[in-house]
């Protein structure tokens, strides 16, 4: 008895030296005993702090897997300085290199297994520096994968209540518009890719184009307020078509009722119109083969005495008669109104060669005018041709 209460008191004070001897070392808590399997973090690890939106429920002393290596594990889980995002301190060996831009990830090990932090390089010919002791990896190089819980939750939300029977209502209304309907369908979208081949081509222009739009509305925004007052200018000419539509639609009415007149009397008289144009085609007839002719003809028809011909193989002056005479109405009245003597009373009747005797009309054929001119100015009074030198002088502007 007195050998157990011994051994009892003995091992009761070595429970006591080891709690105060770890109190005094700092113990915090069960994670601060190392545990058995643990990774090999050498004689001089070093430390890097991993920021994560969410950590899960990872613990520390969980693992730091590179390339499924295990080479560190977790130290502490915390807040970062804006309280918000998760900051885990991890441990890492030292002989471990790491470019300084490398990402971390919460895993799991497997479907049901523990979770740890694995550390990866960037991507190939991104690296940038070294990883070292007090680096911070940023929550923008930092993302944990899905869980099993999120997974099962989301199948269960679509199977119970979720959108797999409007799926199937989708395919059966599918199946039902488009059985039957292949051959159509395979050539609709045989256009489809023709359009788009179409317009993948003609992108140059299609840009083009718009750019010409643009520079035409910025046209338009440059000269808005010269449009603005066209159409404010606009305004009083349309009052005025407005008050005046009555009139507009009676004149519309009269013109189509005097359409519908100009038909009736066209087809009323085709039939004589026709025959009017073939009984005028021979003597279109002929004056096409009258050709040049014709109008050498009109030349010989204006000319007195003699053609322009007999001109050319005559010297001297006085061959033919070179008249311009002035047809202007306002100017043959003018002169008419100006004259202060009457241009008919000295003109003979046509036929009357007697002079107004009684008789038969003489057949001696009147006399000519003289080729030379006269030696002293004509009086108007005197000779057969008096009463037309009176005209003559009235129209030009003469007169007594």
């Amino acid at each position: 008895m007195a050998r157990t209460r011994l051994a009892a008191l003995i091992a009761a004070s070595l429970i006591a030296a080891s709690a105060l001897t770890l109190s005094g070392c700092g113990f915090t808590g069960i994670y601060d005993l190392p545990l058995p399997g643990g990774a090999d973090l050498g004689d001089r690890p070093y430390s890097v702090k991993v920021q994560f939106r969410d950590v899960l429920d990872l613990v520390p002393q969980s693992g730091v897997k590179v390339n499924e290596v295990t080479v560190g594990r977790v130290d502490a889980i915390g807040l970062a300085a804006d309280g918000w995002t998760a900051e885990v301190t991890v441990l890492v060996n030292a002989g471990v290199e790491l470019p300084a831009n490398a990402f971390a990830k919460v895993r799991q090990s497997s479907l049901l297994g523990e979770k740890y932090v694995e550390l990866s390089p960037p991507p190939a010919g991104q690296a940038e520096g070294r990883l070292t002791d007090g680096a911070l990896i940023p929550i923008d190089r930092t993302n944990r994968n899905t869980e099993v819980e999120e997974v099962l939750g989301a199948l269960s939300l679509l199977l119970n209540g979720g959108g797999v029977e409007q799926l199937r209502s989708i395919t059966r209304e599918l199946t039902a518009a488009t059985e039957g309907r292949e051959t159509d369908i395979r050539a609709l979208l045989d256009n489809v890719n023709t359009m788009a081949t179409t317009l993948d081509e003609g992108k140059a222009d299609i840009t083009r184009a718009l750019d010409g739009l643009n520079r035409l509305a910025s046209t338009l925004n440059d000269q808005r307020d010269e449009i603005a007052g066209v159409v404010d200018g606009i305004g009083p000419g349309l009052k005025v078509l407005a008050d005046q539509r009555r009139q507009l639609v009676t004149m519309l009415q009269s013109l189509d009722a005097l359409s519908g007149v100009a038909v009736d009397t066209v087809n009323r008289s085709q039939e004589d119109l026709v025959a009017d144009l073939k009984a005028l085609a021979p003597m279109l007839r002929k004056l096409g083969e009258a050709g040049e002719s014709l109008p050498k003809s009109l030349e010989l028809l204006v000319t007195f005495p003699f053609t322009d011909e007999a001109v050319k193989g005559a010297k001297g002056d006085y061959f033919n008669i070179y008249a311009k005479l002035d047809l202007n109405l306002r100017t043959v009245v003018d002169n008419l109104s100006r004259s202060r003597q009457n241009p008919l009373q000295d003109v003979p009747i046509i036929g009357d060669a007697t002079g107004g005797q009684d008789g038969p009309p003489s057949t001696a054929p009147l006399p000519l005018p003289a080729l030379d001119p006269p030696a002293a100015p004509r009086t108007g009074s005197a000779g057969p041709l008096s009463g037309l030198d009176g005209i003559v002088d009235v129209l030009l502007g003469g007169g007594a």
